[in-house]
């Protein structure tokens, strides 16, 4: 239970953190989304897996 709590605020900072709303990061792209994407399929599949 303690993994999945970590996991999840952890994710929810991502999230926070890849929104391109602050001036320095409009340049960015889809880069911190597409990475942010990717682990949330990967914590997906773990997650349908059983794993966590």
């Amino acid at each position: 239970m303690l993994m999945t709590t970590i996991l999840l605020i952890v994710l929810i900072l991502l999230l926070i953190g890849g929104l391109p709303v602050f001036p320095h990061s409009k340049s960015w792209g889809y880069g911190p989304s597409g990475i942010i994407g990717t682990v949330l399929v990967v914590l997906l599949i773990l997650l349908l897996l059983g794993k966590i």
